[in-house]
C-alpha cells in the first residue's frame, strides 16, 4: 500500500553557517564547498532507483530565499517546467537521471528561515552575551524564548502546522493506503533552512518546539517524513530508508 512522504531538504553550506552565525533574512549564496557537496547529494539519492524518485514527487516547496532555490537546482530532479525564479547560477552539467519529474515548484513564506529579529548576524555565544546585557536569562534556547524582534516559537509554530495541514489534506489523505498504481505516490519535497525544517519535523509528530528537537540536520541534509502503518494519523520521522529496487 501507498505511503507517501515528506523529504526535508537544508540548504548548503554557506559562509555563515560555517561559523554559526544565524541566516533568516539575509540573502548570501552557497559556498563553493556547499555547491559541490548539493551535487553529490543529488547524484547518491536522487534517480528512478534512489531515495527521491523524480517521477513520485506530487508537489516541491521551496523557500524564497536564494540559497534554499539554488540547492535545489543543483539537485537536478529533472524539472519539466521553468522554475519560478531565475536560476542563480550555471546550470548542472551532468545530465538528470530522470526527465519526468512532474510536480510543480511552489515558493511559499511558509518555509521561510526562522526570523532572528534582532539575533540575526550573530552566534549563540554573542546572542547570550547581547541577552544579559538587556536584564535578559543567558540560558537562551530558541525553541522556547524564540527571538526578540523576530519570531516567537507560537509564531513559528502556527505557520508550519497550516503547512503541515496543507500536505496531508491535498496531497497525503487522498493516497494513503491505497494499492500502489491507483494513485500517484503524494511525496513531498522542502527545500528550505535547518531551524525551520527542523521545527516542521517537530510539528508533523505532534511534539511542542519548547520540548526541543534531539536530532541535526547538516547543511546540505536530507530528512524523510512518513507515517507508520500507513496511517494518516500516525506521522513518524523515518530515521532510514532504502534504495528502491526494480
Amino acid at each position: 500500500m501507498a505511503t507517501p512522504r515528506v523529504f526535508i531538504v537544508r540548504h548548503g553550506e554557506t559562509e555563515w553557517s560555517l561559523n554559526g552565525r544565524h541566516t533568516g533574512r539575509t540573502d548570501i549564496p552557497l559556498t563553493a564547498n556547499g555547491e559541490k557537496r548539493v551535487k553529490a547529494t543529488g547524484k547518491a539519492l536522487v534517480g528512478n532507483d534512489r531515495l527521491i524518485v523524480p517521477r513520485q514527487l506530487s508537489h516541491i516547496y521551496v523557500s524564497p530565499r536564494k540559497r534554499a532555490q539554488r540547492t535545489f537546482e543543483l539537485l537536478n530532479l529533472g524539472i519539466k517546467d521553468p522554475l519560478p525564479w531565475h536560476e542563480h547560477g550555471d546550470k548542472p552539467t551532468d545530465k538528470p537521471t530522470c526527465d519526468d519529474c512532474s510536480a510543480r515548484v511552489e515558493v511559499t513564506q511558509a518555509i521561510r528561515e526562522w526570523d532572528y529579529g534582532d539575533y540575526e548576524g550573530i552566534t549563540s555565544p554573542e546572542i547570550r552575551d547581547l541577552r544579559e546585557k538587556q536584564g535578559l536569562n543567558r540560558d537562551w534556547d530558541i525553541w522556547r524564548d524564540g527571538c526578540v524582534g523576530g519570531e516567537s516559537p507560537e509564531e513559528v509554530t502556527k505557520r508550519v502546522d497550516e503547512l503541515i495541514a496543507e500536505i496531508r489534506t491535498k496531497y497525503h489523505s487522498p493516497v494513503i493506503g491505497k494499492p500502489k498504481g491507483d494513485a500517484p505516490c503524494g511525496d513531498i519535497l522542502i527545500v528550505a533552512h535547518g531551524h525551520i525544517l527542523r521545527a516542521f519535523a517537530m510539528r508533523w509528530v505532534g511534539k511542542t518546539l519548547p520540548e526541543g528537537p534531539t536530532f541535526l540536520l547538516e547543511a546540505g541534509g536530507i530528512g524523510t517524513l512518513s507515517y507508520e502503518h500507513h496511517n494518516i494519523n500516525e506521522p513518524a520521522i523515518l530515521l532510514g530508508s532504502a534504495f528502491i529496487i526494480g
